[in-house]
């Protein structure tokens, strides 16, 4: 049956929906990363970002279409990871702009919509890159706006979505020559095409496979009923009223329980009533707690009442956390310094480089948004520099700055070996803008190879890779392939030393032996006799060798 407008609650339904098909597709969608590295994270990005998106929406009873975007927008944000999971949080900013003030959808807001969550995603980046995620919510959004007048009908105007959406996606790998050449769609694209399958399943109907709802953190589903007076927001109740129902009347009967849970759930929230036809026990927020004794009574004894007054909590609790800020306030530093890194050395050497955070993260595992703002309130800084150290997080770092209210700077370091030259280079007497400088001109000086291995068979780049290839990145190209790892090491830091080099530095991963990675080390010091070579173990996963040559 076709539906001329979403409300509040459909438009939840869909997010929910979704972010379900996305999940389960997910690995899918990982497999068409180009590059066959052992990070193939796109799928797994845009999953965790709706999924925080869709904890957002389920924390309180939104009943808008304005209100649900909006938390989809915030949570999005808050759980972001990654450039695509970055990039879908856009789309739901903008998506969420359009509809302010709105109680309804119809084909022209949609549209609307659309075109804003497009707009406000290429914003976001700074060098838009056509065959991506991007074009296809550009391409989508021109669509709808183009028939949004002849079709009324958010459900006809949401199945043309899906079939302009697949046709541009199935174009992407002629606007990218490496998505051609590896003969897959953009991953991205994918991941927002699956997105929108399943909020078409919601609109329609239409059954998804294993659809599951997203548990809020902090809020309890049932079973598992927790009555949190911390929780943040506005309090609408506020008296949190207990009791026990003993003694019932020899007719009770599950009806009569019944009617007095629906009554006070008409006269507050975080309602639980809980019978074996011998006790009741009974919770409930509530701004008249009298009368809910009152109901009870209707139904037998009164025990173990208790009345708690949550206003005056949240007083003192705010109270109490205005004077911790404001002692916190009067200890602020100057600076703090954030790292991303993955492996027990590589944060080692960051924290003795007095880096004030390391957060986990790198190449197999993007942090979120949320997690790098949290960070960097955790420095007690007014200026907080971060060094995301992989291209795939800068642009999360970049947008951190929404969730803090530190002066935010990132530094463009795609690597950790650049991050560990910016930190070193790092001033506490200069100023925000000195600093900027002279730690991105240190990490510039710094070039980077890492050896992994190839998860899959694949032609990139003209080369054909195999799986279980060594393979050598050179500031993140792809420069060379082979099949021994220490091979693969001497010979690609050959192409990198030049007669200006002064230092090689390799840190050995997880997977190497400290004699391997000695052995490899004392070749080069023999090799390159005008350069210092040293030796750090950095405990990386997945990735053998990282060697900075500087």
């Amino acid at each position: 049956m076709a539906s001329k407008k979403i409300d509040g609650i459909l438009l939840k339904e869909m997010f929910v929906s979704g972010a379900a098909l996305l999940t389960n597709n997910r690995d899918s969608v990982d497999a068409l990363n180009v590059f066959p590295v052992p990070d193939g994270d796109t799928g797994t990005n845009m999953s965790q970002t709706i999924n925080s998106a869709v904890k957002e929406i389920n924390a309180k009873p939104y009943t808008s279409v304005a209100d649900i975007s909006g938390a989809a927008a915030r949570g999005a944000l808050k759980g972001a990871r990654g450039n695509s999971g970055v990039i879908l949080s856009q789309i739901l900013r903008g998506f969420a702009r359009a509809l302010e003030g709105r109680e309804e959808i119809d084909g022209p807001l949609l549209a609307a919509a659309l075109r804003s969550g497009a707009n406000t995603a290429y914003k976001a980046v700074m060098k838009p890159k056509e065959g991506t995620i991007l074009t296809v919510i550009r391409v989508i959004a021109e669509e709808a706006e183009e028939a949004r007048d002849k079709m009324g009908d958010v459900v006809e105007l949401f199945k043309l979505v899906l079939t302009v959406g697949d046709a541009i996606l199935k174009r992407t790998p002629e606007m990218l020559p490496v998505l051609k050449q590896a003969g897959v769609v953009d991953s991205g694209g994918m991941g927002l095409m699956v997105i929108l399958r399943g909020m078409y399943a919601a609109l329609t109907g239409e059954a998804v496979d294993a659809v599951n709802e997203v548990k809020p953190d902090g809020v309890p589903m049932p079973g598992e009923f927790v009555d949190d007076h911390d929780a943040i927001g506005e309090i609408t109740f506020g008296y949190c009223t207990e009791f026990i129902i003993t003694h019932p009347r020899e007719d009770m009967r599950d009806s009569d329980v019944v009617r007095l849970r629906r009554r006070l759930e008409r006269m507050g929230d975080c309602v639980l009533v809980i019978s074996d036809m011998n006790v009741v026990k009974v919770h409930v927020h509530t701004n008249e707690p009298g009368k809910a004794l009152q109901y009870a009574l209707e139904l037998g004894e009164l025990d173990a009442i208790k009345i708690d007054n949550m206003m005056e909590e949240r007083r003192e609790r705010e109270a109490k956390q205005a004077a911790e800020a404001a002692a916190k306030a009067a200890e602020q530093k100057d600076y703090g310094i954030v790292a991303v890194a993955l492996g027990e050395g590589l944060t080692e050497i960051f924290r003795n480089l007095n880096v004030d955070q390391v957060v986990d993260g790198g190449q197999t595992m993007n942090p979120s948004i949320q997690d790098l703002a949290k960070a960097a309130d955790a420095t007690n800084a007014k200026n907080v520099i971060i060094l995301p150290n992989n291209t795939n997080i800068i642009l999360a770092a970049q947008q951190a700055s929404e969730l803090t209210e530190r002066n935010v700077i990132v530094l463009p370091t795609k690597s950790v070996p650049m991050g560990i030259s910016a930190a070193l280079a790092f001033d506490p007497s200069a100023t925000p803008e000195e600093n900027e400088a002279a730690m991105t001109e240190a990490a510039n000086t710094v070039h980077t190879a890492s050896i992994t291995y190839a998860v899959r068979d694949t032609n990139y780049d003209g080369r054909e890779i195999h799986e279980g290839d060594i393979m050598a990145m050179v500031d993140n190209k792809l420069s060379l392939l082979g099949s021994d790892v220490s091979q693969v090491a001497s010979d690609i830091t050959d192409t990198m030393v030049t007669e200006d080099s002064s230092l090689i530095t390799i840190y050995y991963g997880e997977d190497i032996d400290e004699a391997d990675a000695q052995a490899l080390r004392d070749a080069m010091a023999e090799k390159y006799a005008d350069c210092d070579v040293e030796l750090q173990m950095g405990g990386q996963p997945l990735y053998y060798y990282l060697i900075a040559v500087e």
